[in-house]
């Protein structure tokens, strides 16, 4: 190991020692009961609950996915999927962060998702409940395994391991910090490294630039590259026999540029839809101390969001004139950041600038993990199984089945050629379609029933696989991404079998009332 990489670690060695001192701190107070563990007692302030949500939201996709793809094709792909995000990001802090916020009190005071929606359709049996806690320990099974094959491409580039082991051993970090602080310092940490996520972007960003000659440079290569810098077009890179992109004198070559059409645009602006069902943002909403801080945090989080974004798409164009011949799969265009970081920076500072990808993936992973431990301990096996235990065998159940999770996890992370956005994007949208439209519904349609409420969840869960697996094999029009159809099946699910069947109780329908009328009064 030579003495940069020494430097590197080292850096990246303080910043896991950070965290880690994080965890111990607030290990003793999430401790007290699982309501602390699993929400933090509801005490987050407004800076807090903002860049813990978009920093456990965004992962180390933005740092690597993101930019891998605006590097692989170009600008489209990566440029309309982040508009789609910075719209939903800002809609779902505007119309369900706040009637969110109070419904969780008004509904026997919820603490995860599964308990609010339960508690929303006052269930009995508890349906509702075990689905919706089914689901999630599906999807964030699956998201978790990308937070893996984030960690095991970054530290294999790094230090040049094996994927598996570097994996394995991120995989396990994350596990012992998860199990260690719970949501309170989950949320905190997530605040530090929202920080450190923007600051490496920035840092990167302008430095990059700088090296490749300036933005004009930047700008004539992109544009040099058939529909590499087009909203409308698509860069096609040639590939051979072996799947790779062709090279020859050092220059990839590409093919005609591919037009990039209207149902394109709004496949691609679809990812918005899937803030409306992100159970690690929508418990933010939930933990928030008080409710009037929301509009405070709504500005914080498009802040941080907009410039995330836009920096980490740049980055992936800029790659490009940096290090056009570096990557020659789509899965190997992913590590573009790290390259940059590591060659324009001194080691000690490469190796911060890393821990913004470290960053991005503990803050998720940490998520994923808490928030599904607590769908099968709190709401399956308190919930449905055994009614009458305690805290402490709660507490047991969580750890035990963070355990499991992270294994299977990490067997769904050992294909060294994952691609991380589109692990990520399979797992986006079955939240998305499964837990968006029932939100929505749930939040501000009367009528909802609970036959509406499975009826959706399970068509836009079913519709996710059903489209990815199935009917976009058959190209053209199909060939868009699966959050779009489900979320319109899932909602014509809700209406129609709502309708077709006995409205809510009385009960039921004063709550939905009473949280109507206090947000008209706040208002």
């Amino acid at each position: 190991m030579g003495s940069d990489t020494i430097q590197i670690l080292i850096s990246m060695v303080i910043y896991m020692a950070v965290v880690i001192a994080i965890g111990v701190i607030f290990a003793k107070r999430a401790n007290k009961s699982s309501d602390d563990y699993f929400l933090g007692g509801r005490s987050l302030g407004p800076w807090v609950t903002a860049m813990s949500a978009e920093a456990s939201d965004m992962s180390g996709w933005l740092l690597m996915g993101l930019p891998g793809v605006a590097y692989w094709c170009g600008l489209a792909d990566a440029a309309w999927t982040a508009i789609g995000l910075a719209i939903g990001t800002y809609l779902n802090w505007l119309i369900v962060s706040k009637r969110l916020r109070r419904y969780s009190v008004r509904a026997n005071n919820s603490i995860t998702l599964p308990d609010f929606f339960s508690n929303r359709f006052r269930e009995k049996n508890k349906v509702i409940m075990t689905l919706a806690a089914l689901f999630i320990l599906i999807f964030f099974t699956v998201y978790a395994a990308s937070c893996f094959v984030t960690c095991g491409k970054l530290f294999s580039t790094l230090f040049g391991a094996p994927y598996i082991a570097m994996m394995i051993l991120g995989a396990v970090f994350v596990l012992l910090y998860t199990l260690l602080g719970g949501f309170l310092a989950e949320s905190a940490s997530d605040f530090m490294q929202g920080i450190v996520m923007i600051i490496a972007l920035v840092v990167i960003v302008v430095i990059g630039t700088v090296s490749a000659g300036g933005f004009g440079a930047v700008m004539d290569n992109a544009q040099s590259i058939p529909g590499f810098f087009e909203f409308f077009g698509l860069a096609s890179p040639e590939l051979n026999e072996a799947g790779e992109q062709i090279v020859i004198g050092g220059k990839p070559i590409f093919g005609e540029a591919s037009k990039y059409s209207l149902l394109q645009v709004c496949s691609m602006l679809a990812w918005g839809l899937g803030y409306f069902g992100m159970p690690q943002v929508l418990l933010r909403f939930m933990a928030i101390r008080h409710e009037d801080e929301l509009k405070r945090s709504r500005r914080i989080a498009m802040i941080w969001v907009i410039i995330s974004l836009a920096v980490a798409v740049f980055i992936g164009i800029m790659g490009r004139a940096l290090y056009p011949d570096a990557f020659v799969t789509a899965s190997s265009a992913e590590n573009i950041f790290i390259k940059i970081s590591t060659n324009a920076l001194p080691p000690i500072l490469a190796g911060f600038v890393m821990a913004g990808i470290l960053a991005a993936t503990i803050s998720s992973s940490d998520s994923y993990l808490l928030i599904a431990a607590s769908a099968v301990a709190k709401n399956v096996y308190q919930g449905v199984v055994r009614k009458k235990a305690t805290d402490k065998q709660v507490m047991w159940v969580t750890r035990i089945t963070l355990l499991v999770i992270a294994l299977v996890a990490i067997v769904i992370a050992l294909d060294e050629d994952s691609v991380i956005f589109n692990v990520v994007s399979f797992a986006w949208a079955g939240f998305g379609a499964t837990f968006g439209p029932l939100m929505l519904f749930s939040l501000f349609w009367k009528r909802i029933n609970r036959a509406g409420a499975i009826a959706g969840m399970v068509s836009g869960a079913s519709m996710v696989f059903l489209w990815k697996l199935v009917i976009s094999k058959l190209g053209g029009v199909f060939a868009i991404y699966e959050l779009l159809p489900a979320f319109i099946i899932s909602s014509i699910f809700i209406v129609v079998v709502s309708l077709l069947t006995a409205p809510p109780s009385k009960e039921v329908e004063e709550d939905f009332e009473a949280v109507k009328n206090a947000a008209q009064s706040v208002e």
